[in-house]
């Protein structure tokens, strides 16, 4: 064999693909195995269980690892082989051709009592990886388990249905009747609601979380150890993961978290807003948690407890800790409460006035990447804004992965008279427009946008991002400098921002 010639895992080929499904590298596996205790890998008694097989690449890998430590109890490679595969590794596909995938990574056959089989202990064709079709249960036009929509997913036999097989039963360990010590994967993450394509969905979110349901599902059965990688963001955000979020962050029996805030440097070509992470519970653990960030050639691990005092939320990096401490500690009103909600005026992004103003009454109104005119008496909701001084930002903006990133977009000035559509939020109302300018002082500094981005998982930045940023007088502007000397930021954690954080450039965010 010429060593020189280079020959892929076709696994990791699997993982590098554009698909509705995120195939796992095998070195990705292979870091969340690690995690495991070694001595499992010597236990011939212990159960492997994949309840969401896609490529069969964990259930690979630990046939691997069980092959080298039960070496000495089980000499004979075929006798061994054959009691790894029937006796202490399941799976569970979510799809008919992730069925047939699965089955050929792990036995080197589509039949697991194939000829060409690596196992000749099954005399079924499945072997302990099942797949079986699954339909969703409708209630009201939902399925009462995922949440799928029933004018989406009520279809043909000829298409995929999308009922994960491990979370539509409310008889988890019915499905192979027995007791799993490790459960391993990487669960679907989304569902789409109807309203994206698939891939928009994967990578943008804005549909229905499932990961959620495949990690609470594994702890109900459980195991000695469970451990999955999924989006981080449920750190802070997320849609319907508000109770998942209170679970995780309160659940002193995870052991482990890894966090990885650039997305690609776990699944190449593939970015997930908010990065993803994995982790270890370990059923008989209680205590602080090992949390380790890695982002580029940098690493950071700390042990401290998922939930800070005085949050609800995951702070991500640890260097971020001491900082959101020392900013929590004078106990300051939130600026929070100077941020509109979504349609601040009750106009819709789509809105379009008029191109000109008819009367001195008129409203200038900034819209989607558009300036158009109105009449006052068309807005019915906060009237008592519109003859205010105010900075309008706006409700979106993609920031990317790769640090340090603006995080927001640029605020501007918003005079008496100027009104927005859902494109933007609005802060204020203020009295001045001194005042005005001097919040957007603030909003530029790097101190701000830093504590915006601990909250800040996805593209879309409601009031909620803001509630850590602590209130200023606004009658004095403000600067990175006297903000640091404020709360007593140290020299390690001033470049720390300035790593997270770029300069924020001076010309205005209605032009973006």
């Amino acid at each position: 064999m010429n060593e020189s010639v280079y020959n892929p895992d076709v696994l990791s080929c699997l993982a590098s693909l554009s698909s509705d499904e995120v195939f796992t590298p095998p070195e990705l596996a292979n870091s969340l195995l690690d995690m495991l205790p070694p001595e499992l890998w010597s236990n011939p008694d212990v159960k492997f269980l994949d309840p969401v097989c896609k490529s069969g690449v964990f259930l690979r890998e630990i046939a691997k690892r069980l092959n080298r430590g039960l070496k000495s109890k089980f000499p004979d490679l075929q006798e061994r082989i054959n009691h790894i595969y029937t006796n202490q590794i399941f799976g569970i596909a979510i799809t008919d051709i992730t069925s047939l995938i699965s089955r050929r990574t792990l036995y080197c056959s589509r039949l697991a009592n194939g000829k060409y089989s690596v196992s000749t202990g099954f005399t079924s064709e499945e072997g302990n990886i099942l797949y079986n079709r699954i339909e969703h249960t409708w209630v009201n036009g939902r399925c009462s388990f995922c949440g799928a929509s029933q004018s989406v997913y009520d279809r043909g036999e000829e298409l995929e249905t999308h009922a994960y097989q491990f979370i539509h039963t409310e008889n988890p360990e019915e499905l192979f009747n027995m007791k799993f010590d490790v459960i391993v994967g990487n669960p679907p993450y989304q569902l789409s609601d109807g309203g994206d394509s698939q891939t928009e969905v994967r990578i943008r979110g804005g549909a229905i979380p499932l990961y959620d349901k495949f990690v609470l599902q594994a702890k109900s059965l459980e195991p000695r150890f469970i451990t999955m990688v999924i989006p981080s963001r449920w750190f802070s955000g997320g849609r319907g993961l508000d109770n998942f979020r209170i679970t995780m962050l309160n659940d002193r029996r995870i052991s482990k978290l890894v966090d990885y805030p650039i997305s690609t440097e776990c699944f190449p070509g593939v970015e997930i807003k908010g990065g993803v992470c994995y982790f270890l519970w370990d059923r008989d653990y209680s205590g602080m948690c090992e949390i380790t960030t890695k982002q580029g050639d940098l690493q950071s691990t700390d042990k401290r407890y998922l939930l800070e005092k005085d949050s609800d939320i995951f702070i991500r990096f640890n260097e971020a800790v001491s900082i959101y401490r020392k900013v929590v500690f004078l106990k300051e009103k939130s600026f929070a409460e100077l941020v509109s909600n979504q349609k601040p005026f009750g106009l819709r992004t789509f809105y379009k006035g008029n191109k000109q103003r008819d009367t001195e009454r008129d409203l200038l109104i900034y819209g989607n990447k558009s300036i158009s005119y109105c009449s006052r008496e068309i807005i019915q909701v906060n009237k008592d804004w519109i003859d205010a001084h105010k900075v309008f930002i706006t409700m979106a903006y993609g920031a990317g992965e790769s640090y340090p990133h603006q995080i927001i977009n640029k605020p501007f000035y918003g005079a008496p008279s100027t009104i927005c559509s859902e494109t933007y939020v609005m802060i204020g109302p203020f009295k001045t427009k001194i005042l005005a300018e001097n919040a957007i002082s603030y909003i530029k500094t790097k101190l701000f946008r830093f504590l915006v981005l601990l909250r800040k998982s996805t593209q879309h930045a409601s009031s909620k991002v803001y509630q850590f940023v602590p209130m200023q007088d606004f009658n004095e502007s403000w600067t990175d400098e006297k903000l640091y000397a404020k709360y007593g930021l140290t020299e390690e954690e001033i470049a720390f921002i300035d790593s997270m954080i770029r300069p924020m450039e001076l010309n205005n965010g209605n032009k973006e």
